[in-house]
């Protein structure tokens, strides 16, 4: 039987947040607050060859964009071109805790929608902008994830010299995201203080600038910059991918004076141990040039199987070299609920990841699976006093 418990209640349920968002950093923060309980409504562009959040369709990389990061979230779909959506949509505004939007600069003074104008409609309002940049020099440029990897030094350090590469994932998008998320509940704190909501600011350059800083750190503090990181000094002696039997990989690591007593033993390297060359991680380090070729040449004898069992047994680090699809099937993921079944528009059922965190032992399920354009267009708008008929002229404007 399960020791999990079922939350009496989600930490922000009561909360009503509305996003204009697309894309993965401003859906990013929806998700987040729509995993803790909060009401998302998504309001989505029809009309003018709108249809939607433009990433219902996307292809190749950005296709799991939508169900990922729009679950746990209604849909309001509306033309904001026209005076009846504009009215819609701030009717729906003064109503709610958040308001989050992710358009480039310029876009929601045009619409309207911009902060110092929806304060004065709603000033409990907390207004979460995320942008490519924090207001200053580069604010007029349009950012993307990899744009500021390239310029943030995070390509830099992934890719070899002279090779920059960009992370395998939306790193800045989702940790933006995060961020926004993060500043949205410090201001909700400081609302119950001060009665008064505020515009919290969130950006992909100073995100990306966030995950390098150690290495901003390392250059001030030892005088010497970073290496990339395929061509770093590692801190550690055996810290590598070794190609062993049958061509397989598999990431092994040795990293303090006791784990290597432990290696040398299990594989019977008394030679390796008793060298007076390799005594301490650092003399190790120093002797990494010849060290780590002859260990690749021992090591490649052994299946990447028996490896696994023997570092397992031995209490020392490994890792087998994975693909994000074969996640699937990770055994631990699916013993620890970190996978939950979602519905695609399309009627699939697919497995999506939840938030890597518990709270009182339970993690924050999918209570409503990624919604279709427009699902939740009737009772909202029926809450906020329209009629049928009025409903009806607001979800087909082209009619």
């Amino acid at each position: 039987m399960s020791s999990y418990r079922v939350l009496p209640s989600l930490p922000y349920e009561g909360i009503r947040v509305v996003e204009l968002t697309h894309m993965v950093m401003g859906p990013t923060c929806g998700m987040v607050l729509a995993d803790l309980g909060a009401e998302v409504i998504k309001v989505e562009p029809i009309g003018h060859g709108h249809e939607g959040d433009g990433t219902r369709k996307l292809l190749g990389s950005g296709a799991g964009f939508f169900p990922l990061f729009n679950r746990n979230k209604k849909s309001l779909a509306l033309d904001l071109k026209t005076p009846e959506g504009k009215e819609a949509v701030l009717r729906l505004i003064a109503t709610a805790d958040i308001f989050s939007e992710n358009f480039k600069a310029g876009t929601m003074e045009k619409l309207g929608l911009d902060y110092t104008t929806l304060k004065k409609l709603n000033p409990r309002l907390i207004y979460v902008s995320l942008k490519g940049f924090l207001p200053g020099p580069y604010e007029h440029r349009t950012a993307l994830d990899e744009v500021v990897q390239m310029m943030g030094g995070l390509a830099y350090m992934t890719g070899r010299s002279g090779d920059p590469l960009r992370a395998g994932t939306s790193v800045n998008d989702i940790m933006g995201g995060m961020f926004g998320a993060i500043g949205a509940m410090a201001a909700l704190a400081q609302r119950t203080q001060t009665g008064l909501g505020q515009e919290v600011q969130s950006a992909l350059f100073e995100n990306n600038v966030f995950l390098v800083a150690q290495h901003m750190m390392q250059y001030q503090v030892t005088g010497k910059a970073a290496a990339p990181m395929p061509e770093r000094i590692s801190a550690w002696a055996v810290y590598d991918v070794f190609v062993v039997k049958d061509g397989e990989q598999i990431f092994l690591a040795v990293v303090s004076d006791t784990a290597w007593k432990i290696f040398c033993e299990v594989f019977h390297y008394a030679d390796l141990f008793n060298d007076p060359r390799l005594l301490t991680n650092n003399d190790r380090v120093k002797e990494r040039d010849w060290l780590i070729p002859l260990l690749r040449e021992r090591l490649k004898a052994f299946s990447a199987a028996h490896l696994s069992e023997v570092f397992e047994k031995n209490a020392l680090p490994y890792a087998p070299i994975t693909a994000p699809h074969e996640l699937l099937d990770d055994p631990h993921l699916k013993a620890t609920g970190s996978l939950a079944p979602v519905e695609l528009n399309d009627g699939r059922s697919i497995n999506t990841v939840l938030l890597p965190f518990s709270m009182n032992q339970e993690r924050l399920k999918v209570r409503q699976s990624a919604p279709r354009l427009g699902e939740h267009n009737a009772p909202l708008l029926s809450s906020l006093g329209y009629s049928a008929e009025d409903i009806q002229k607001l979800s087909n404007p082209s009619s």
